[in-house]
């Protein structure tokens, strides 16, 4: 069945607000807000978290670069004020023990202004260690810090990060909790939306009836300039932080759904063990009472397993609030599969630079360019490719234990005719050179 498509682009902008800057660990060196800048416009994306506004460099940074964009709450960089806005926002890992267990979660924050954020630096830095890392890791419960920023500003905004993730998340198999009370306790009245993660979807959180009351919102997470945009948020209220933070607090003002990853292509799909090549889903790892069949040591339980643990609805259910989502890929992975090559190539580089040109935005190539119109400039193995993603026709092996899933469009005898027409191809450019001379 194909995916749900959001009708028409007239009326709605994207928008994704969990980003790293490159003050983070494990994060290119690229993402500074000019570079994320340019590649959040060629996503289309109309809204972009700054990530990491906790951290005292890159609030210095922000304020040489982003300057306020009127009266919206929003930022704009000095050198491309027409460009894509920026919302304020970071990351914060806090590391804590409750009820006897040793917890991990990860926590986003909004905040409308720049002088709030610096009150927020000075609240929480006289507290832990917002220096050392872009996302700071902070040894007191995550409440607490809900609390102490909620106290600078009740215009901030609180969102509890991939809630599914094993080792790091609100509801993680490794160090969360089984309910989002248990977690946040007196202030779980500012929770007003959840982030699903790159390895869960809409659909799968729909199973839990204690999740009905929340927004569920996806972000990319980026790492690299790359990755913007592969979740991200649709909307139709005014493009300002007031009526956003509204919006998601109440989406009949204005949220319209998500686009996402295809959740089995996230690091923690599935069960398993890496280092031992296991993949397992959750009736499997029962079977195997939790442990690796090969070596004996626990297997990492997935998003998926621990769904199934807390689920209280069948899978297929659709609540009446429920807003809908589309499942992408990612342009450069499209290219990339018609040409049988990977996507960091020169090619592929080259090809979709060409396809952004003419498409106005990649997003508008994915979600809204009609067959009709993808046909005068999307070369046929790569249209066929993203009309294949549109229909969901995919073969999927799904992640697990912190590696990828591999989503292949084309299937292996195509891959391999492919494969050998390069082969020949290449032979004959040899053959053609040699003749030269």
């Amino acid at each position: 069945m194909a995916n749900p498509v959001f009708p028409s682009k007239q009326g709605v902008f994207l928008a994704d607000f969990h980003v790293l800057s490159h003050f983070s660990r494990a994060t290119s060196p690229d993402m500074h807000p000019d570079i994320i800048n340019r590649f959040s416009k060629q996503k289309g994306l109309s809204v972009v978290g700054t990530g990491d506004f906790t951290h005292p460099g890159y609030l210095q940074e922000l304020r040489k670069e982003l300057e306020p964009d009127e009266d919206t709450g929003l930022y704009v960089c000095k050198d491309d004020p027409e460009g894509t806005k920026f919302i304020l926002t970071s990351e914060v890992s806090n590391i804590f023990t409750q009820g006897g267990k040793n917890r991990r979660i990860h926590t986003v924050f909004f905040s409308p202004d720049l002088q709030i954020v610096e009150e927020i630096q000075n609240r929480v830095g006289s507290i832990g260690n917002i220096s050392s890392d872009g996302r700071p890791i902070l040894g007191f419960p995550v409440k607490d810090l809900v609390r102490i920023i909620m106290e600078v500003s009740s215009d901030c905004f609180v969102l509890p990060a991939h809630i599914w993730t094993p080792w790091f998340s609100l509801f993680g198999a490794k160090s969360g909790f089984d309910t989002l009370e248990e977690c946040f306790e007196e202030q779980s009245n500012h929770i007003y939306a959840l982030e699903t993660g790159l390895s869960s979807d809409p659909q799968m959180n729909w199973r839990l009836s204690a999740l009905d009351k929340y927004t569920l919102v996806s972000n990319s997470d980026a790492h690299s300039p790359s990755k913007l945009a592969r979740e991200a948020n649709v909307f139709s209220c005014e493009l300002t932080y007031k009526a956003i933070t509204t919006a998601i607090k109440d989406p009949d003002s204005g949220f319209e759904g998500t686009i996402e990853f295809f959740p089995e292509e996230g690091k923690y799909h599935y069960d398993g063990h890496r280092a031992c090549n296991i993949c397992m889903k959750p009736q499997e790892t029962i079977d195997h009472r939790g442990k690796c069949p090969l070596c004996g040591q626990d297997l990492t339980v997935g998003v998926l397993h621990r769904i199934e643990e807390l689920a209280d609805r069948n899978e297929g259910f659709i609540p009446k609030t429920a807003k809908p989502c589309v499942h992408l890929i990612p342009l450069e992975e499209i290219i990339a599969e018609a040409f049988g090559v990977r996507t960091i190539t020169g090619r592929v580089k080259k090809e979709y630079q060409r396809l952004i040109q003419l498409g106005e935005s990649e997003m508008n190539i994915l979600l809204w360019k009609s067959e009709k119109e993808l046909q005068y400039f999307v070369p046929g193995r790569i249209m066929e490719g993203i009309l294949r993603m549109r229909k969901g026709d995919l073969k999927i092996s799904p992640g697990y234990d912190g590696l990828y899933g591999k989503i292949n469009i084309f299937s292996k005898k195509e891959r391999e005719e492919l494969q050998a027409s390069r082969a020949k191809a290449c032979s004959r450019e040899k053959v053609l050179q040699m003749d030269l001379f």
